[in-house]
């Protein structure tokens, strides 16, 4: 095993319900009322932070969008968001 890697164990009940251990509820930032994502991959499952999980879709989707559009430097960036305050 990985050295950041470390084995944790909760027990299903009746209606598959588990309670998540409290080192791996620190180590995904969650806490009562968060959300968690299951991905499944073959027979592995992997448990991550549903928000942490939607801002890694979004910035993979994003990914070269602002080279796309000729954004290539913060001074690119800056020029936009004075232009667009501009126009309001």
């Amino acid at each position: 095993m990985m050295a950041d890697t470390f084995v944790d164990n909760a027990k299903v009940m009746a209606k598959g319900q588990i309670t998540i251990p409290k080192d791996i509820r620190k180590i995904l930032g969650v806490s009562s009322g968060d959300r968690i994502s299951f991905i499944v991959e073959g027979n592995t499952v992997r448990i991550i932070n549903s928000a942490v999980y939607a801002m890694q879709m979004l910035q993979n989707e994003m990914a070269g969008e602002a080279e796309r559009t000729g954004l290539t430097s913060n001074d690119d960036v800056l020029a936009l968001i004075k232009e667009l305050r501009n126009e309001d």
